[in-house]
């Protein structure tokens, strides 16, 4: 019988620094599931390959790991399907027809909101609120970096605040994998300390009320205001074909009413499978029937309508899935390895040595903290996801402490240095989408991803006292 000791901890901290190292999360997962059934078997490296890879197979033989992962990818699957019948662009043009808009601040809320309801998953977010915002962002003297800020501010933090999305099922997904009774439960609790997304879309609130510039960000503004134009030197026409559907008549309806089905469902089916009650349902098949839901909205309006045939809709599912086949990766082995790390003991004896040496109300902000250089170092949030939610969710277990707590610290820290970092995908769609250079788009935006992350871990010393 395997006892938890220091060689417990190996498995998760060298999959941290090889991540950080060579930035390949799938990689790096990879070793730290083959190392620790080296370690859990007392076995040679040719025998821990096949137990690893007996054990990521071993995650299909829980239906809800699988539920999630199926999840994963059909949302890709809907997100091509949007975009290949209009609904992008026909939502684009509902906003353009209607002139909400006739002065620059109304242009800066107009990016705010738009990023805030689109919600489904961050780089469309980013995508369309650019597409939107652009044209008004030139003609009423506005920086590409101060749109670049306003999207990137309201792409990840709100996705991240919400079960019913893609990132919502990713995080379900872990909770499950770390044995957690109540993963919806636990993530919805979480929403109200997660600070670092709170915090910053207050800021970028604040900052569009109160027209503030900070330091680089005043300098973007100045130089628009000069020039008359957002960023000359910016190459955008490969933003705009991205963004362009292939069906130019597309219509608002086609990416407006999946989102509705899908918001819709998510709770339906929370209430359906728990008997009535939202915080017990099963939350891996809610969202993937919801999402099939959503799916299935999306193929019978568009057929209804002849915008597009069958071939082209099997096709988008194709592209939609193979796209997302990446974080579906990442997620099967995230969960393999927390698999192994509970075999381990890896979270009780992190927290036996945490309760040794550290003060316990350090954790919570040290969780953000130690999550924030992840993120920050690899550019991912959900590769930060992977490693840190069942560490610190374990931690918790065992000290018997706010798992909620734990899993927000996670998260913000996760956000935040996704949002600073400039190798972050999410950050680099943010400056194409804005027509921003990107280098200057990280520079603009620091000073306020710093501000909102001083007040995340404030908030998490103190809960921590409160709460530990």
């Amino acid at each position: 019988m395997y006892e938890a000791n220091w060689l417990s901890i190996l498995p998760p901290v060298l999959s941290i620094f090889l991540a950080i190292l060579s930035r390949q999360v799938i990689f790096s997962l990879g070793f730290g599931i083959w190392m620790g059934y080296c370690i859990y078997e007392s076995t040679n490296p040719l025998t821990g390959a096949t137990l690893a890879l007996d054990g990521i197979i071993g995650v299909f033989s829980d239906a809800g790991d699988t539920r999630v992962i199926l999840f994963t990818l059909l949302v890709g699957a809907l997100i091509a399907t949007i975009e290949v019948t209009g609904g992008v662009r026909g939502f684009i043009s509902l906003l353009q027809r209607n002139k909400w808009v006739s002065n620059g601040r109304q242009a800066q809320w107009l990016a705010y909101f738009t990023g805030i309801f689109i919600f489904i998953e961050s780089n469309i977010t980013l995508l369309v609120a650019g597409a939107v915002s652009r044209p008004l962002f030139r003609e009423y003297k506005l920086s590409a970096e101060k749109l670049a800020y306003i999207i990137d501010s309201t792409s990840a933090p709100v996705c991240v605040l919400l079960p019913f999305n893609a990132w919502g099922a990713v995080i379900i997904g872990l909770l499950m994998g770390v044995n957690i009774e109540n993963p919806i439960e636990t993530f919805i609790g979480a929403i109200a300390f997660n600070f670092y997304p709170i915090a910053v879309l207050i800021v970028c609130a604040f900052a569009i009320l109160r027209n503030v510039d900070i330091g680089p960000m005043r300098a973007a503004q100045s130089r628009a205001r000069d020039l008359s134009q957002v960023a000359p030197e910016v190459e955008t026409k490969g933003v705009e074909e991205e963004v362009s559907d292939k069906n130019s008549k597309g219509a608002a309806i086609f990416m407006l009413g999946p989102i509705i089905v899908l918001v819709i469902c998510m709770p339906l089916f929370l209430l359906l499978t728990g008997n009535g009650s939202i915080t017990e349902g099963s939350g891996s098949t809610s969202v993937l029937w919801a999402v099939m839901s959503a799916l299935s909205f999306s193929w019978a309006l568009t057929l209804i309508n002849r915008v597009a045939s069958v071939a082209t809709l099997k096709r988008a599912f194709l592209t939609g899935t193979s796209d997302l086949l990446p974080v579906a990766t990442t997620l099967l082995l995230a969960l393999a390895l927390g698999d192994v790390a509970n075999l381990l003991g890896t979270g009780p004896y992190i927290a036996q040595l945490a309760r040794e040496t550290l003060p316990l109300i350090s954790l919570v902000p040290l969780m953000f903290l130690i999550s924030s250089f992840i993120a920050f170092s690899i550019g991912s949030s959900w590769g930060t996801f992977a490693i840190m939610i069942p560490i610190g969710l374990n931690i918790a277990l065992a000290l018997d402490a706010s798992t909620s707590l734990f899993l927000a610290a996670v998260l913000s820290g996760a956000v935040f240095g996704d949002h600073a970092s400039p190798i972050s995908d999410t950050t680099v769609v943010a400056s194409m989408a804005s027509g921003s250079d990107h280098i200057s788009h990280v520079r603009t935006q620091l000073p306020y991803a710093l501000i909102s992350g001083g007040i995340a871990t404030i908030g998490f010393l103190v809960t921590g006292m409160i709460v530990l």
